[in-house]
């Protein structure tokens, strides 16, 4: 199976102008959405670094790893976070994470990808199944508002409009595989951030 075949539907790497334009400080997001000192965290779906880099200035001497199916993408995203010790690179899919993942870890964040899995609760079982007890699946995802709504410098941008997820359609596939909803955040202008405990 060819690499384009395998990737996540309409999870491609954006731009990087607009991109940084909508995201103008992760530091602050990565801070909303409750990563701490010394954790130990996987970026799944890392892309080109932009949140890892943000992750791993938050860590300090935890350790976050970042995963992607794409090898250009884990080599941009090395270079984002060059200088920085705590962090470490898997090639591989999502959806084999347990068979990844050598020994448990605190969190798990996914940004901007999850409404592209074919099977939510099976990625979200994988997730289970990686984390310590009591520890994080941290989902950012686009409000189900249209495509033309989403305007970053004045194109729209974000993926088509069928595929976003409110939040209860999020809560919908996640919490069956073992999880709960502990936290919702606004990451204003057109996202949430979904923070589940795994029960």
């Amino acid at each position: 199976m060819k690499l384009h075949d395998r990737l996540f539907q309409a999870t491609g790497m954006p731009d990087k102008s607009w991109w940084h334009a909508l995201w103008p400080d992760p530091d602050g997001i990565v801070g909303e959405l409750r990563i701490e000192s010394g954790m130990t965290v996987v970026d799944l779906g890392c892309g080109d670094g932009y949140f890892t880099a943000a992750i791993a200035r938050r860590l300090g001497p935890g350790r976050v790893i970042g995963l992607d199916l794409d090898p250009a993408m884990l080599e941009q995203a090395k270079a984002a976070c060059d200088g920085n010790s705590n962090c470490d690179w898997l090639l591989g899919d999502a959806m084999e994470l347990s068979r990844l993942i050598d020994s448990p870890v605190d969190y798990v964040w996914m940004a901007n990808t999850f409404h592209g899995v074919p099977d939510k609760t099976a990625l979200s079982k994988e997730v289970a199944a990686v984390l310590l007890p009591a520890a994080r699946f941290a989902i950012v995802n686009w409000y189900p508002i249209t495509r033309e709504e989403t305007l970053v410098l004045g194109q729209p941008r974000g993926p088509r409009t069928e595929l976003r997820m409110s939040t209860e359609d999020t809560r919908a596939v996640v919490e069956p595989a073992g999880f709960r909803l502990e936290r919702l955040v606004e990451l204003p202008p057109y996202h949430y951030g979904a923070i589940f405990e795994k029960t």
